[in-house]
């Protein structure tokens, strides 16, 4: 007989996996669907010294690699799939995926978002060759050489700080005249001998031959283009982009309510219109992102998922 899972988890970032845990403690049969990499967002990151409790000099890495650990004591399994299409609208839920289909009493999507493009020439050819999204994954390509980081908020100063490590020269360009990030990591970056500022600007092109060799930036107030070449001794230059990220909703944009931005319409509880349906992370609609909040939600929903399985199945 085929399987029928009590609860079914898309997305293994922070969120997906405390609801797994969750879940599996609970004594749930739980499975946790991946497409990408395990941890999400988190793994990209250095440091993460706001999460409560954290141990010195903790990365996001491994506290990712102990969420996973955490979930295999309890019994949760966790496979790479990625996921096409769910039917969400009978008792039994259905999530129809490249390798597999697969049923369940109880949904939890948990699926993340992904960063945002600037969408200009040279942006895509150049990925992998000179731009990039993840301080932490290619800081090392860059010993020594020149970078731009893209973008005002905290994740850009943060990977502008990490990347310090690494670069010889650090330069925040943003469009605005101030930083949207929070004030203490402002006033490292600040006080930061390696880093300078480009104010009201963006970039309008990216080029080379093979690898980047020049940005082109537009000053958003005065009209004027600049063009910045790469040292000849460098050769090439590094731009590192974080303007945002976009919800990956758009396996449900027809089926669950989403906000104009596409983030997915939850109560506090973590349930979607449609019973048996849950969302946690940072595809939902809330006031802060970060992985306190995602693990929150994650305990949340698993919690849900148990109270609604008792409720409809248990009767």
């Amino acid at each position: 007989m085929e399987k029928i899972y009590d609860v079914i988890i898309v997305g293994a970032g922070p969120a997906g996996l405390s609801a797994g845990l969750y879940a599996a403690r609970g004594k749930m049969s739980t499975l946790i669907l991946e497409k990408e990499k395990i941890g999400g967002q988190i793994v990209t990151t250095e440091e993460v010294a706001n999460y409560p409790g954290s141990v010195l000099n903790a990365t996001g890495p491994s506290l990712v690699a102990r969420m996973i650990e955490q979930c295999n004591e309890f019994g949760a399994v966790i496979e790479k799939d990625a996921i096409n299409e769910v039917k969400l609208d009978g008792k039994i839920k259905e999530l129809v995926g490249e390798k597999a289909i697969y049923r369940t009493k109880t949904v939890i999507l948990a699926s993340g978002v992904s960063p945002r493009l600037m969408n200009v020439p040279g942006e895509k050819e150049f990925t992998g060759k000179g731009v990039s999204y993840c301080a932490t994954c290619d800081a090392d390509f860059f010993t020594d050489l020149e970078i731009f980081v893209i973008g005002g908020g905290d994740s850009a100063v943060e990977e502008a700080l990490h990347l310090t490590k690494f670069a010889r020269k650090v330069t925040i360009v943003h469009r605005r005249d101030e930083l949207r990030a929070a004030k203490s990591i402002q006033e490292k970056a600040f006080k930061h001998e390696k880093i300078d500022f480009i104010w009201c600007t963006t970039v309008k092109e990216i080029k080379g031959d093979g690898i980047v060799e020049s940005v082109v930036f537009e000053n958003l107030k005065t009209g004027e283009i600049m063009e910045h070449h790469a040292d000849e001794e460098d050769g090439m230059v590094g731009v590192f982009v974080f303007i945002g990220y976009i919800p990956q909703t758009s396996l449900v944009k027809d089926i669950l309510e989403l906000d104009r931005t596409g983030y997915i319409k939850t109560d506090d509880n973590m349930k979607t219109s449609i019973a048996g349906v849950f969302v946690a992370g940072d595809c939902r609609v809330k006031s802060l992102r970060q992985v306190v909040t995602a693990v929150s939600d994650g305990a949340i929903a698993a919690i849900q998922a148990e109270k609604y399985i008792v409720d409809a199945f248990e009767e």
